[in-house]
């Protein structure tokens, strides 16, 4: 399996690895917003890439620094 991000009209996307436009799109949010968040250490994989579930991991940890009880 390859760690390159998959041509989503032949393969389909793979969660584990989405370019930046396909990881937004599918998490309905802008690209503006995805890039702050990787430029305020959002994990990518080594090729750039996105992982899903380490990118919600990420987010779940970022929230909990704000809760106050």
């Amino acid at each position: 399996m390859s760690a390159e991000p998959q041509d989503d009209a032949k393969k389909g996307l793979n969660p584990a690895s989405l370019r930046i436009e396909d990881a937004a799109k599918a998490l309905g949010i802008s690209e503006d917003i995805l890039r702050a968040d990787l430029a305020a250490g959002a994990p990518t994989n080594a090729d750039g890439t996105v992982n899903l579930v380490y990118y919600a991991a990420w987010l779940n940890r970022e929230m909990g620094k704000n809760d106050v009880s």
